[in-house]
């Protein structure tokens, strides 16, 4: 159940813009890929996570990176993992045994602790739990998805970190109240557009394929409050993937053309402007960093211009309960998801 609240229009002095991170490794992409599909897909996937690190910090901006728990463990036994055996055993089975040294696409530890301790600050949230079971699939219920989420977060505590932002595997929304129960504070909720309504079905991949070739402006976001102190921060946009075929289809240009739109768009309104994306998708074309660094100037423009913000999904939320945003008025009335 969600709380119907209204979203807040007129709190923000000037545009918010929000860069927020999947960061995933193989373990968003396990019942899609093999490993040798996946590199091949995204060469020097690892490298590209380093690399996208070192472009924010160099550009002194923190971004929401959202990590699968998986990547943070020094290692696994694979399907025979203690902290798997209450997940189902279609997901589990795929998931790799070793460490570091042996298994790099899975479990990056050192990766996360040089994430944990970058400056300026990163905030690391988390995106699914463990394993990035998606939380709709059919094979997954409540005691599935809570243990999913309770290992994720212990995965996470054990490198040091305490998450308090949240996105959701494939942005399948679901069961938010085990996210407010364990401490949540906010989560990236699915763009406000029809394309993303549609999700991954054919009329979805047509709709969004449009939007790009035709560079539609990403609305203006704004939060809204669905659990007293649970925060959605809807996406604005995400990165189109970067493939041979699509990037034929619809020039890159045109990626850099949305986000413009998109920030200037919440610069006239005074919104947000939550700009998304997968860090292996700057690994899937050789123009991805080029079209990325882009991105980042064109932020940093904004920032010092004065016209926009730079904020994490957590510091916006820090705000709003500040401001002293959150109390739910009664006439709040549950809806049904």
């Amino acid at each position: 159940m969600l709380i119907q609240a209204p979203y807040f229009a007129d709190r923000f002095e000037r545009g918010i813009a929000i860069v927020s991170l999947d960061a995933e490794l193989i373990w968003g992409y396990l019942d899609l890929f093999d490993e040798a599909q996946f590199c091949r897909r995204y060469p020097n996937v690892t490298r590209a996570y380093d690399r996208l690190l070192e472009l924010l910090c160099s550009a002194g901006i923190s971004a929401t990176w959202f990590l699968v728990g998986g990547m943070a463990l020094a290692g696994s036994d694979g399907v025979h993992d203690s902290r798997m055996v209450r997940l189902p055993y279609p997901w589990v089975r795929r998931i790799r045994p070793g460490n570091e040294a042996t298994q790099p696409l899975w479990y990056r530890q050192s990766f996360v602790r040089r994430l944990r301790d970058a400056q300026p600050s990163q905030e690391l949230g988390l995106h699914g739990g463990l394993t990035h079971l998606i939380w709709t699939a059919p094979e997954a219920n409540s005691d599935t998805v809570k243990s999913e989420l309770q290992q994720g977060l212990r995965a996470l505590k054990e490198a040091g970190i305490r998450p308090r932002s949240f996105s959701f595997p494939r942005n399948q929304e679901a069961y938010h109240e085990l996210l407010w129960a364990h401490g949540f504070s906010c989560f990236r909720g699915r763009p406000c557009v029809l394309s993303h309504r549609l999700g991954r079905t054919l009329p979805g991949a047509l709709l969004r394929a449009f939007e790009e070739a035709a560079g539609m402006a990403p609305p203006p976001v704004w939060p809204r409050e669905v659990f007293p102190g649970l925060w959605n921060i809807p996406a604005s946009l995400f990165l189109y993937p970067m493939g041979s075929v699509r990037s034929v289809l619809v020039p890159l240009r045109s990626r850099l053309a949305r986000v413009r739109r998109g920030l200037m768009a919440a610069i006239r309104h005074k919104a947000v402007f939550h700009y998304c994306l997968h860090a292996a998708n700057l690994a899937e074309s050789p123009l991805g960093f080029s079209l990325f660094e882009e991105i980042l100037k064109d932020l940093i423009r904004a920032r010092d211009r004065g016209d926009a913000e730079i904020l994490t999904v957590g510091a916006l939320t820090e705000r709003l309960r500040h401001k002293g945003i959150g109390d739910v008025p009664a006439a709040w009335q549950p809806a049904a998801l």
